[in-house]
């Protein structure tokens, strides 16, 4: 965007409103980490959506909704995440910014989870050692031995490991051919193409977080917020497959989301948006290969992204 005075106001505007919509859930019973910082938090993100751009290479900040850059920041801290620490970034769809989870940040917050002590994940390649079994119904890693050269070779699949405040450890396993059919249905293919291992990674981790999430004891808000950063990743495809999908969501939205009531100033666009209209109702259709930018994705360090 180029005018900063506009960006300013328009930065004030949706911080006001988010913080206020977050003082709203934590009354309600959501509860941030003990060491997060909702300001720095929304002061990171708005330094990173002034480089965020649309496939277009359109502005963030030009061509969404006030709406979207207003949730997708509300679920960012509902989550606890932060860009600056690389557990996050936001991606342009239409008119539409959402957010995504880094494999940092799905990890931090599964911890955040009542019943998880710690999370890890790790790529099986050719040549490993592979070994588990079914121990009451439920899968047990028996051993993993590996040699750094074999991170060279195909990756055969992946694990994750949850652990519990108990120390149970709880095994999910991925094949290869499981996690690229996963793959198929994200928005951010190019992305799983060029880094694979860490994709692989943070694929496997979100379906070990399924059950966890979804039988937690925590806050329906904070579990919300986690499902919606993860759906992001596969909405388009569920539209191609599945016709009944936006009827379904917005049952689901209207139920669950916190709508965020922004205040009317100068808008991003030229024709002004209705902030607490359905999201679905204020996306357009969009190409289901989006182009994605690395540099938003990722930090780049000596030795490689940071995830």
């Amino acid at each position: 965007m180029s005018n900063p005075n506009q960006v300013a106001i328009i930065q004030k505007d949706i911080t006001d409103d988010v913080n206020k919509s977050l003082t709203r859930l934590q009354e309600d019973g959501l509860v941030l980490p003990p060491n997060y910082n909702a300001s720095n938090a929304l002061k990171s993100a708005f330094f990173k959506l002034q480089e965020v751009k649309d496939r277009n290479s359109k502005p963030a900040l030009e061509v969404c909704t006030k709406a979207s850059v207003a949730n997708a920041l509300l679920d960012m801290v509902t989550q606890g995440l932060s860009p600056a620490k690389t557990q996050c970034y936001f991606i342009v769809y239409g008119d539409q910014l959402q957010l995504n989870r880094s494999y940092f940040g799905t990890q931090a917050v599964l911890k955040r989870l009542t019943n998880v002590k710690d999370i890890w994940a790790n790529v099986i390649f050719e040549g490993d050692v592979f070994d588990y079994e079914i121990d009451g119904g439920r899968e047990k890693l028996l051993k993993h031995e590996t040699n750094f050269l074999n991170r060279d070779k195909e990756i055969l699949g992946a694990y994750a490991v949850v652990k519990t405040e108990d120390d149970e450890e709880i095994l999910t396993v991925m094949t290869r051919k499981e996690i690229e059919a996963s793959w198929s249905q994200a928005k951010t293919k190019n992305v799983q193409n060029k880094f694979p291992q860490e994709m692989a990674k943070r694929t496997v981790i979100n379906r070990a977080a399924k059950a966890f999430i979804n039988t937690s004891d925590d806050s329906d808000l904070l579990v919300d917020a986690i499902n919606r950063s993860t759906e992001n990743e596969y909405e388009n495809e569920r539209k191609e497959v599945n016709p009944e999908y936006e009827a379904q969501k917005e049952i689901k939205q209207n139920a669950n989301q916190e709508i965020i009531d922004i205040k009317k100033t100068e808008p991003l666009k030229k024709q002004p948006e209705i902030i607490d209209a359905p999201k679905e109702q204020q996306m357009t259709k969009q190409p289901q290969n989006e182009e994605i930018h690395q540099e938003d994705l990722f930090e780049t360090t000596p030795n490689g992204p940071t995830w």
